[in-house]
């Protein structure tokens, strides 16, 4: 039997175990990242369960988003749609409206490349001057499986220290800033910091955390949609002192640029030196992606984290998380890793 025909046979027993799933209680999960990563947790997450949170970083200053954050000022609202969009359901309904607030418009003008959901969301900011109650009804719209809320109160700057960054000059360091930029850095980023550098949490994010069964940080570009969260005081705090349980999920494959060359273990290090006393539960991998499982489990354990190596990749080949194999695995980790909520 082929790797693909055997990925595919766990997909289907990972769709009959997930319909087949006790309704009833559910476990309270905030999940953390930006882009298509927190996408596909969040696709996943909201297979298992109802109670649902969404905390998304607001550094971007790329595209359809940067160009709003520039000229209005306003929070990046492109990851929040993202994630929104993530949330809407597979029925007709869901899927309508994750198509339409996905739409870009194509012009000559000032519209093209525009994103309809981020013109939405920054109408109702602007109707109702609050970010959280403006994304809370454009959930409801949607008929969100799951609530959405921004990391921070104000946009935020990324900067990172690079080095390398000029190929003629490998060994100097240099401050890269932009979001956009970094993701997309040559060179080796050392470190990120946010600007400002103390920026509040919004506190309705700070809640979902300290009221957490579980806590999903990545999978997502991991210098810049990962570990900011780590970088709002009030929100790490949370994260180090909640009572939650915490799952790390790796991504599948280096990206190009701010990790090109990165062993999974080496996202860990680099975790942990942004945020030292922050401890996690479990490290999720595809079982695939791991080629020195000793090593992993030594960075693992130093965050006092256990590993679970689980196929979830898209069977076909693509480098992008199944929906249903991820889900399988989220769910098995929090029925195998604790029973800490009034869901079990």
């Amino acid at each position: 039997m082929t790797s693909r025909h055997l990925r595919q046979r766990r997909l289907s027993r990972a769709t009959a175990a997930l319909s087949g799933r006790k309704r009833g209680a559910q476990p309270k999960v905030v999940a953390l990242g930006g882009g298509m990563g927190l996408s596909a947790s969040l696709t996943a997450l909201r297979r298992i369960t109802g109670d649902l949170t969404a905390v998304v970083t607001v550094a971007d200053d790329g595209g359809s988003s940067g160009r709003l954050r520039e000229e209005l000022g306003v929070l990046p609202p492109g990851d929040l749609r993202k994630a929104l969009a993530a949330l809407c359901g597979d029925d007709e309904w869901g899927q309508t409206w994750a198509q339409v607030i996905q739409h870009r418009f194509e012009s000559k003008g000032d519209l093209h490349e525009h994103a309809v959901g981020n013109l939405l969301i920054v109408a109702l900011w602007e109707q109702l001057g609050d970010h959280v109650q403006a994304l809370d009804l454009v959930g409801k719209l949607l008929g969100a499986h799951g609530r959405v809320l921004p990391m921070s109160a104000v946009p935020l700057e990324l900067q990172a220290l690079v080095r390398g960054h000029d190929p003629g000059r490998p060994e100097d360091v240099v401050t890269v800033r932009g979001q956009a930029t970094v993701a997309l850095t040559p060179g080796e980023v050392q470190s990120v910091h946010v600007v400002p550098a103390d920026p509040p949490a919004v506190p309705e994010a700070v809640a979902a955390v300290l009221d957490a069964d579980w806590v999903v940080l990545g999978p997502g570009s991991w210098f810049s949609s990962v570990i900011p969260h780590l970088l709002v005081p009030e929100l790490l705090d949370a994260l180090v002192t909640t009572k939650a349980r915490k799952v790390l999920s790796l991504n599948l494959a280096p990206q190009p640029g701010e990790t090109e060359g990165f062993s999974p273990q080496r996202h860990l290090e680099v975790l942990g030196r942004h945020a030292p006393k922050l401890a996690m539960d479990v490290v999720l991998a595809d079982e695939a992606a791991v080629p020195d499982r000793e090593s992993l489990a030594d960075a693992a354990q130093r965050l006092g984290a256990a590993v679970e190596l689980a196929p979830v990749a898209s069977p076909d080949g693509v480098p992008i998380h199944d929906p249903e194999l991820l889900a399988a695995a989220y769910d098995r980790i929090f029925r195998m890793h604790g029973r800490i909520g009034p869901w079990r």
